[in-house]
């Protein structure tokens, strides 16, 4: 057990940085203190009561990354209750579906994301609250009846009590000679309990809630600010989705804890808008998917390396060094120059980005993680790294590799330690197929490890692509989708060139039924196309279906050898 207690983690912070600069919106000018966030979230647990949010009650958080989705989050977890992170970018009626599986009573939004939902499928949300000032946007059910308005029936009357402007009141009658760091004194909860429920996937039917315990990520937090990965007064450039638990466990929880000065970037971020905010943040250090890193690298590194006198320049010895060293310092500017390092996570980097990152010795690290583990499992410090690998096992967590080829060593990567999950939230089933008898979690990633606990990824058994800004897309659950649509007998979701491409395999005996030409058949399966992605996730949209003349190979079982149809085969 992790002798750090989460919720400990954010009082002693608030305390200690109480004067400090907390949370920024990029692009705002307004800056937060750690004692301004310590009273907004006193505000927000007047309102939980107001709200009568009992001890592990769900509350659900969605919405781009901003200074009141983080504030959310923390009163959530310091009062208490469970919190449910949303990608905002789900469909709407996953995040219909996700809210009614976790039973969430209160939802926190994005205003253009509430839009976009509808009141009579959220059934069990008693109110909803806005992320740009905390106003209730709506009541649910009926409910809540705050104790200051038991006898009043009518929905405006109950309204006005959960507005911030009665909040406010409330708060300074509580606090009648304000509101002062020794005050900061949260709920007293184990960190065996469960204090977060995040979702793999958003697709209805396919959902699956981690439940992550208090001690996952406390381990996670006092690993990076024990190892010294996280400092006090650091600048955070927070980017990657708070509702993954890459972005949330390092760009704002740690970081919280550890009392850095967090720039939430709200916009979609494209390596434009993030190569800005490096140059005028500075942060002192940087975590990003492979997907943004080979964009910026593309961007800034190949143009210089394709030009002819510079491929003559670096043939030359001496030169070389001289030409890669220019090239290293471009490359640490872009990222604004004063960082201790880049670290990868969250899919593999491209081996050719990698290998030139090593040869100028531009410092980066790639770690290793899932969502099941709150997410960390390996990381070595730069100066460390084992270039091909991700990272080394970390003390608190134990790896194995089950099954292992007798030639290769490689096997399924198997951990468990202080990070590991609970279980899926009501499925008991998807549980015991992730965890064994022994504890021992299946990633469903096959690798091997050496001596020293360096963790080498061979080759990714499970499906999962990551997207542009750090989200979990599962190819199943959109072929599922697809395969229902007209003319489709089986389809495999690929990624290619940073976009998702839908290989089909037509039904032909429909469409010989239908006398169907091929270009009537184009037509309609851009048709399908389109349909699908009005029902999908925007970042689980299709930009192409490419027809494919025969079955796919498959597994005794039937399963389709994905292997065999990766973005390097040639299928047209």
């Amino acid at each position: 057990m992790i002798k750090e207690n989460f919720i400990r983690l954010f009082e002693d912070s608030f305390r200690k940085n109480w004067d400090y600069p907390a949370y920024s919106n990029y692009g705002e000018e307004i800056t937060l203190t750690y004692a301004d966030l310590a009273k907004k979230i006193a505000r927000l647990h007047i309102l939980f009561e107001q709200c009568h949010i009992a001890q592990n009650d769900k509350i659900a958080v969605i919405g781009r990354n901003s200074a009141n989705w983080a504030i959310a989050y923390i009163a959530t977890v310091t009062y208490g209750a469970v919190v449910v992170p949303i990608l905002q970018d789900f469909n709407p009626n996953d995040v219909h579906h996700i809210s009614n599986h976790s039973e969430s009573k209160l939802l926190f939004t994005a205003d253009n994301v509430w839009e976009t939902l509808e009141e009579e499928k959220l059934t069990s949300l008693k109110a909803v609250f806005s992320l740009t000032n905390f106003n209730c946007i709506a009541l649910l059910n009926k409910e809540p009846k705050p104790e200051l308005a038991e006898n009043e029936v009518h929905e405006q009357l109950v309204l006005k009590y959960l507005q911030p402007d009665y909040i406010n009141s409330l708060f300074h009658a509580k606090y009648v000679h304000g509101f002062h760091r020794d005050q900061v004194r949260y709920i007293d909860k184990p960190n065996t309990d469960i204090v977060s429920i995040n979702y793999t996937s958003g697709t209805t039917g396919f959902s699956k809630g981690v439940m992550t315990t208090g001690n996952a990520l406390a381990g996670n937090i006092t690993f990076a600010v024990g190892t010294g990965l996280i400092a006090p007064l650091y600048r955070i450039i927070s980017f990657l989705p708070l509702a993954h638990a890459y972005g949330c466990a390092f760009d704002f929880l740690a970081s919280t804890c550890a009392g850095c000065h967090i720039y939430f970037v709200g916009k979609i971020p494209t390596p434009k808008i993030l190569l800005a905010a490096f140059s005028e943040i500075k942060p002192n250090i940087v975590f990003l998917v492979p997907l943004i890193v080979e964009k910026i690298y593309r961007k800034q590194i190949q143009p210089l390396l394709a030009k002819p006198t510079m491929r003559w320049v670096l043939s030359i010895p001496f030169l070389d060094t001289t030409i890669l060293s220019q090239i290293r310092k471009k490359l640490v500017d872009a990222f604004g120059g004063e960082f201790y390092e880049i670290i990868i996570g969250g899919a593999p980097l491209n081996a050719e980005v990698e290998a030139f990152f090593t040869k100028i010795k531009f410092p980066f690290t790639i770690g290793y993680g899932m969502t099941e583990c709150a997410p960390l499992i390996s990381y070595a410090d730069h100066k460390e790294f084992i270039p091909k690998s991700a990272g080394k096992i970390l003390d608190n967590m134990k790896v194995k590799i089950d099954d292992p080829n007798p030639e290769t060593g490689t096997g399924e990567i198997c951990v468990k330690g202080e990070h590991t999950m609970v279980g899926y939230y009501k499925n008991e089933e998807a549980t015991n197929a992730m965890i064994d008898k022994d504890g021992w979690l299946h990633t469903g990633d096959l690798g091997t490890v050496d001596e020293n606990g360096n963790i080498f990824i061979r080759g990714r058994s499970k499906t999962m692509i990551l997207g542009a800004s750090g989200q979990n897309i599962y190819p199943e659950e959109i072929e599922a989708k697809l395969n229902n649509m007209p003319f489709v007998m089986e389809s495999l979701v690929i990624e290619r060139n940073g976009r998702l491409v839908a290989l089909v395999c037509p039904d032909y005996e429909a469409v010989d039924s239908e006398k169907l030409d091929q270009k009537k058949l184009e037509e309609l399966m851009e048709e399908n196309r389109k349909s699908l992605n009005s029902i999908v996730s925007n970042f689980e949209s299709i930009s192409k279906i490419q027809l494919f003349p025969h079955e796919f190979e498959k597994t005794p079982k039937k399963s389709i050898k994905r292997y065999l149809y990766s973005t390097n085969v040639n299928i047209s």
